[in-house]
């Protein structure tokens, strides 16, 4: 920002450039916006943040955020808590909910297995998980992103499912619903064919 931008605007943009996916130009034009708002607006909008921040905490079961010591889906009864669907952060759980189509439970590792970025089994919730396999879980769905991250995670996080004797699985990989093969990279192509289904 130009040196002569005061430096409570400047120091804004650059709290919301500390965000993920905000560049400096758009923190800049969110710290601008901020000071059009007014005052009763900005004060909402912080205290939303804070209480976020304080109130917000993970479930004591999945790792899920919740409000109680417990979430809402771990404490529910007609959720089948003998399918774990592992996935990389509570994002994908609201992902997963908002499509309506998974009755189980969930297990949130809090990140990826990344040596470059010396991320071990340690740095992410595997032993939480493997822990609550002593239950009555009979199959763990590893659901994380099919990056080089996610791929590794649920090569290693399945090879100890196994080990004790639970079902894993893999998401399916391929075409989305409405896709055309025209626009298909090779890797989603491949995907699709090794996962596909008789009909």
């Amino acid at each position: 920002m130009p040196e002569y931008t005061p430096a409570p605007l400047v120091k804004a943009a650059e709290q919301f450039a500390r965000l993920p996916g905000i560049g400096m130009k758009t923190a800049q034009r969110l710290a601008y916006h901020i000071l059009t708002l007014p005052a009763e607006t900005v004060e909402e909008f912080s205290a939303a943040m804070v209480a976020a921040r304080e109130k917000v905490r993970c479930c004591g079961v999945c790792g899920n955020f919740t409000e109680e010591s417990v979430c809402p889906i771990c404490s529910d009864p007609k959720r089948d808590a003998g399918v774990v669907c592992v996935v990389e952060s509570p994002r994908d759980v609201f992902v997963f909910e908002r499509g309506g189509g998974f009755d189980g439970v969930y297990h949130v590792l809090h990140g990826l297995l990344s040596p470059m970025e010396g991320t071990g089994p340690g740095d992410i919730r595997v032993r939480e998980l493997m822990e609550r396999l002593s239950g009555d879980v009979k199959e763990v769905i590893m659901a994380t992103n099919p990056t080089v991250e996610g791929e590794a995670t649920a090569s290693y996080v399945g090879r100890l499912v196994k080990a004790v004797g639970v079902k894993t699985t893999r998401l399916a990989y391929g075409l989305p619903a409405g896709a055309t093969l025209e626009f298909a990279d090779d890797v989603t192509l491949a995907r699709a064919l090794e996962n596909r289904n008789e009909i």
